[in-house]
């Protein structure tokens, strides 16, 4: 988790506070629950209040007309998800392209890769959280899953 430190300045008094910011957030919930409406009101904060670029990755094009047209929106079928290692290669590669890159939404990261939750769940989340710190990009990833399956690992991502 990143943190940031702030000078605070009252008066002739100086305060330094820190803020601990998420770089990798998780909406974990059963179909239904409402994670895609959450997901889609945080990409409309992120183009908001960011100044860099915004990625939503999604299985199907469902939110084709919910989310802003400066956001690159990607339909994930097109190009035959296959495992989280071919998630982690085409974000990478994504990032590579565009260094302005500064949130990437993934809507139903189990959808796109056709997997339940496992240990490898929990692997890709570290490596989004280990990304995050390198390249200074924010990940929201929905998954549609009982919450009474989120490990402890996964558990730290989710608020």
């Amino acid at each position: 988790m990143n943190t940031f430190h702030f000078q605070l300045f009252s008066g002739f008094t100086n305060f330094t506070r820190k803020v601990l910011i998420k770089l990798v957030k998780v909406i974990m919930g059963l179909k239904g629950s409402g994670k895609t409406k959450q997901l889609i009101e945080l990409v409309h904060r992120a183009v908001k209040d960011e100044h860099g670029d915004v990625v939503c990755i999604e299985k199907g094009a469902k939110l084709t007309y919910d989310i802003p047209h400066r956001v690159r929106l990607i339909e994930s079928s097109l190009y035959e998800f296959d495992g989280y290692s071919f998630l982690k290669g085409f974000i990478s590669g994504l990032y590579s392209a565009n260094y302005d890159i500064t949130h990437i939404f993934i809507d139903s990261a189990l959808r796109i890769i056709g997997a339940g939750v496992d240990s490898n769940t929990e692997d890709f989340l570290d490596w989004c959280e280990s990304f995050s710190e390198r390249e200074n990009v924010k990940f929201t990833i929905t998954i549609s899953a009982d919450i009474s399956l989120a490990t402890d690992r996964i558990k730290k991502y989710i608020n």
